[in-house]
């Protein structure tokens, strides 16, 4: 069952985000137009371990007001790989280099109104090779305890849709890399 897409047209677009209507038609011939979140690229995140422990930042996010632990991630540049864009992330928001790299998954976070795709990758821990090259990224770069995680989840204190589905995955599948120094 396939929704026929007649067309589409821009409201609004800038270097970050672009909305669209797009002209749907659904299967029983119902025709409407559909609000579109479009991004210019998809974004990439860290699941760091070592020893126990994961990488996270705490930040504040204004939109929402809250404030809580996140995995580093964020926009696969153009023509950048997605490995490379968590490389690139995890380094500027942390100042942690991550070990190897392995792809966990990748989801549509709002497959209903957004199209960007987020993807996850494991590390096997991470060298420290100084401060975070953003220093408006986050107020605080901690290794946390595997074990704290279903705490902080429970009380709140992770609330990004990105870092709480790869932290439950990562949690529920007892993933664990090769081991790499801190």
């Amino acid at each position: 069952m396939r929704w026929v897409v007649h067309g589409e047209r821009a409201v609004y677009a800038s270097p970050w985000v672009s909305v669209a209507l797009v002209d749907v038609e659904l299967p029983g011939g119902e025709r409407f137009e559909h609000h579109v979140v479009r991004m210019p690229g998809d974004a990439s995140g860290v699941v760091a371990v070592a020893g126990g422990r994961v990488l996270l930042i705490h930040r504040h996010r204004f939109i929402t007001d809250s404030t809580g632990w996140e995995i580093p991630a964020g926009r696969v540049e153009a023509g950048e790989d997605p490995i490379e864009a968590a490389r690139r992330e995890t380094l500027e928001e942390t100042g942690w280099r991550p070990g190897p790299l392995t792809r966990l998954f990748s989801y549509f976070p709002f497959i209903g109104l957004m199209d960007q795709r987020f993807n996850v990758f494991l590390a096997a821990g991470a060298e420290h090779v100084g401060e975070p090259l953003d220093s408006s990224e986050s107020d605080r770069v901690e290794w946390i305890a595997i074990s704290e995680l279903p705490a902080l989840i429970r009380q709140g204190e992770i609330q990004d849709g990105y870092s709480l589905t790869a932290l439950l995955w990562f949690l529920r599948l007892g993933l664990q890399p090769q081991s790499s120094e801190t």
